[in-house]
């Protein structure tokens, strides 16, 4: 019995130093993710004069010294300038939406190891593109700048989530899939920070601001060279039994591989037997239908939930909320949005997928209903921009508890190693084409809807509760070949149900209770 137990000491070090290093030297990829959503907002209104005085023409004159000599007020502002803008920000949706299509491709042609360090290569661009924006037309640079720096984030939100899943023990894919998450939101408090006027958001600074974006990209590349390749992918993918075990003894430490290699052996068998799944089969074969079509409202949920119409433009709602500096106010966001998202590691593996999810669409809903009371009624009653203060604040950490991070490692949770590539490019650019409507639509929206405006994303909240609660499983502590049977149950009893309701239509009953 001694023995016994002293056998399984191994297996149950499930956290270990190179397991920590692999997930950190991905997460960077969700940093850098991050700090492209927030680095745009604080630096808005120089960045808009600066267009706007390139756009009306400044053939002998220096727009730095321009920018500085000119008060706004004396600078007509140019009718495209909010289109520009509006494109600054949503191109890098556009960038996104068009690469999360090769995440499948890239990931099993190169590795996950190698794919991640490769598409750096389009981060660093993208960074030096904008870092030299005041070097040629500005809006032009910058909106190219997006552009590339959107095609990395495209691949990075998707390979991130994929190899963390992959190199992850059962008991901790929760939790450390939330890290994705984490990344992503600590990256848009440091571009908030540093973009504040008195550091690196000034006439001068701005384009070093958006340049910074390729730093993590930088450390990431180096740190890479000594993580462990997911054993999933050397296993069931290129068949290398002896490397895979010796990537699992490394992030697992020197334990007994055979309860994953026997995990994995199922899986490659059901891969042999599905062969390479395309995007097309997802919708084609009843195995995948489903769990697709839950994937791709999940990502909906997190991007028409409202949350990017707070990130991209939050500066301009809490000025219009009567904030005296919205630029802190944001920040403050930024924080709040970092402090959920840490506890939401903790509660995943408690509460479950499914319960936080539902949990967060549920508040969110109110949230936003109290929003717009609060922003409707803040004219008339002063101390009603307190309360819309509130409801957005509440909207965050509900949205960071549930809807932030599960959509993203949830989708590798529900697919099995021959669907997941495909399964995750198609959610991706589910999630990007949903960013990208929010991002280009949401500042005409809000002027023609006025404090209206998130009644719409209220309304679809309610929709997507609804849906969580009959259509979504909980896979918490699942394995893969776990989750794909509760699908087939859901099936089955949806069969027998309807079944049920044919004949009895056939034989003259009701199924009405």
């Amino acid at each position: 019995m001694g023995s016994g137990n002293g056998s399984k000491k191994p297996e149950e070090k499930e956290l270990t130093y190179t397991l920590i290093l692999a997930v950190f030297t991905a997460v960077l990829g969700s940093l850098q993710f991050g700090y492209g959503i927030g680095v745009i907002n604080a630096p808005q209104e120089i960045i808009e004069r600066h267009y706007n005085l390139i756009i009306l023409g400044s053939e002998n004159i220096n727009v730095s010294e321009k920018l500085s000599a000119t008060e706004p007020s004396f600078v007509p502002k140019d009718a495209s300038v909010t289109m520009y803008w509006s494109l600054s920000v949503s191109i890098f949706c556009i960038g996104g939406m068009i690469s999360s299509f090769f995440v499948g491709v890239i990931a099993d042609k190169l590795g996950r190891i190698k794919a991640m360090s490769v598409v750096n290569a389009l981060a660093l661009i993208g960074a030096l593109l904008m870092g030299l924006a005041k070097l040629g037309p500005s809006h032009i640079m910058v909106i190219a700048g997006r552009a590339v720096t959107g095609l990395y984030c495209g691949l990075s939100s998707g390979l991130t989530p994929m190899y963390i899943g992959e190199v992850s023990p059962t008991k901790l894919r929760g939790a450390l899939g939330t890290l994705h998450q984490l990344g992503v939101v600590t990256g848009i408090l440091i571009s908030q920070i540093i973009g504040l006027k008195f550091l690196l958001g000034t006439e001068t600074l701005w384009p070093l601001l958006l340049a910074l974006s390729g730093v993590p990209s930088i450390l990431q590349i180096i740190l890479l060279f000594f993580c462990p390749e997911s054993p999933r992918y050397l296993y069931i993918k290129c068949g290398k039994k002896e490397a895979a075990i010796r990537s699992l003894k490394r992030l697992k430490g020197n334990c007994d591989a055979e309860k994953d290699l026997k995990e994995m052996e199922k899986e490659k068998n059901e891969a042999a037997k599905e062969k390479k799944v395309s995007i097309i089969q997802l919708f084609r074969s009843p195995n995948y239908l489903q769990p697709i079509i839950v994937s791709m409202m999940l990502h909906s949920a997190q991007q028409f939930s409202g949350i990017n119409a707070i990130f991209y433009y939050s500066t301009s709602i809490f000025e219009k909320a009567g904030i005296a500096q919205p630029v802190y106010a944001t920040i403050g966001i930024g924080a709040v949005n970092t402090v959920a998202t840490v506890a939401s590691i903790f509660l995943v593996e408690k509460a479950g997928r499914r319960c936080l999810f539902l949990a967060g669409l549920s508040g969110m809903t109110v949230c936003s209903a109290v929003m717009t009371l609060g922003l409707a009624l803040q004219s008339t009653i002063p101390w009603m921009s307190y309360i819309s203060m509130s409801a957005i604040f509440l909207f965050v950490i509900l949205f960071e508890i549930g809807l932030g991070p599960i959509p993203w490692f949830i989708v590798a949770e529900l697919f099995s190693q021959g669907a997941r590539p495909a399964a995750m490019a198609l959610a991706g650019f589910c999630n990007w084409t949903c960013n990208f409507i929010v991002g280009m639509c949401f500042q005409y929206v809000a002027e023609l809807c006025g404090p209206y405006v998130f009644i719409i994303f209220a309304v679809l909240l309610l929709g997507f509760t609804i849906f969580t609660y009959f259509k979504v499983p909980e896979t918490k502590g699942k394995t893969f070949e776990e989750i794909a049977a509760e699908f087939k149950r859901k099936k089955h009893f949806s069969t027998i149900v309807s079944k049920t309701e044919t004949e009895m239509e056939y034989l003259g009953g009701s199924t009405d209770a």
